[in-house]
């Protein structure tokens, strides 16, 4: 037969353990968070229209969004830039965009005064305007992002944006 004294303990020890679950379930949840959020690999927006982009002229465009880290949702702002080049008629894509961060890296790539190719000025990275390395300093070419073009007469150029991993041979995506 038990005691009223093991009653009150067993009572006690289910009552505690409710309180510390009831606390730790907040407290789990809340560490779990940013594993359950689905991530986005880039962003995809509308930079300019076509009419806007001369050929064979770089131009860059600052890409403007939100992010959000792992607790803290920032507000929209530039997140990173990039260089479109319009093509001649008849090229098999009629605007390529590049990424403007260096892949040595990551400092941000500049045009030449020449506007005849790209130069990193960290490290002295050059590229010509189809993005090849010009000299050994970068791993790779500059980050091709993938342009779309829409239908119409001014057509928008739309981008998407991604970042991708620095002193990597191969383009390596940063999610």
């Amino acid at each position: 037969m038990q005691s009223r004294r093991d009653f009150y303990r067993i009572g006690s020890c289910l009552l505690g353990g409710m309180m510390s679950l009831g606390l730790a379930i907040p407290g789990i949840s809340y560490v779990l968070d940013p594993l359950r959020r689905k991530v986005r690999a880039g962003t995809t927006q509308e930079l300019t229209r076509l009419s806007a982009l001369k050929v064979g002229v770089p131009q860059a465009f600052p890409i403007i969004d939100e992010r959000r880290d792992t607790f803290v949702k920032y507000p929209r702002e530039p997140i990173g830039t990039v260089w479109l080049i319009r093509q001649a008629e008849g090229a098999a894509k009629r605007v390529v965009g590049f990424t403007a961060s260096c892949p040595h890296l990551g400092c941000l790539i500049a045009l030449q005064a020449d506007a005849r190719s790209f130069i990193c000025h960290c490290h002295g990275a050059k590229f010509d305007l189809k993005g090849a390395p010009a000299n050994k300093v970068a791993p790779r070419a500059m980050d091709e992002l993938p342009v779309h073009v829409a239908e119409g007469d001014d057509p928008a150029v739309v981008v998407s944006f991604q970042r991708f991993r620095t002193q990597a041979k191969k383009q390596v995506p940063l999610v």
